[in-house]
């Protein structure tokens, strides 16, 4: 949930270096995440190979982040 409410809040704040800040944020939330997702795995929490879709998923979602940072950033 963080990972969404931080780019909205961002969005929300309406300058671009605001809505950067929050991107980068939501970024950092979205490694959180990968963590917890290996983690599970490798203490036996979930079956190995069971997150890798997930963390799949996370790793598009991050180049999205990383693209739309980039896209800011261009005057």
């Amino acid at each position: 949930m963080s990972i969404p409410a931080n780019v909205a809040e961002g969005y929300g704040r309406q300058r671009p270096a605001s809505y950067i800040q929050f991107l980068k944020i939501a970024r950092g939330f979205l490694k959180e995440l990968e963590t917890h997702l290996l983690l599970a795995e490798r203490v036996q929490l979930t079956p190995r190979g069971s997150c890798n879709e997930a963390l799949t998923l996370a790793d598009e979602l991050r180049k999205m982040l990383g693209s739309l940072i980039n896209s800011l950033r261009k005057p």
